[in-house]
């Protein structure tokens, strides 16, 4: 698979959880992980079982339908970067939202090496208020 094919393979599966196992075969053991200073999971998160606990299953247990929906992708040599729209609604406060947002993926011999996300923050953290 090319670099694109990978990341490709972890947003645009039939389900969540084939996103997930496609995101898992391909991470490197040490993945660096970056969410976007002033995004709820703000850190950096080293290894998929760090990712997993502090990111995918607070998405999963505090929100309804929150999702990334891809509009394109940028791919040269060892990256690639995806861009698009966030959307998801707060189960404590029941408010929706939409933001847009950038993901930045390294990748090394075929692992996944390092995530960083861009995102325009605001219109989360008014979801959650």
């Amino acid at each position: 698979m090319t670099n694109l094919e990978i990341i490709k393979s972890t947003y645009e599966g039939k389900t969540s959880e084939e996103n997930g196992k496609n995101l898992a075969k391909h991470v490197a053991e040490n993945i660096s992980w970056t969410e976007a200073k002033g995004f709820p999971y703000a850190g950096t998160y080293i290894g998929l079982e760090s990712v997993t606990k502090n990111v995918f299953q607070r998405l999963g247990s505090e929100w309804i339908d929150y999702k990334f929906t891809p509009e394109d992708y940028i791919a040269n040599e060892d990256k690639v970067v995806a861009y698009g729209t966030y959307s998801g609604t707060y189960k404590k406060t029941n408010k929706y939202f939409e933001a847009r947002v950038a993901h930045i993926w390294k990748l090394n011999n075929g692992k996944i090496i390092s995530f960083e996300q861009f995102v325009d923050s605001k219109s989360v953290d008014e979801a959650i208020r």
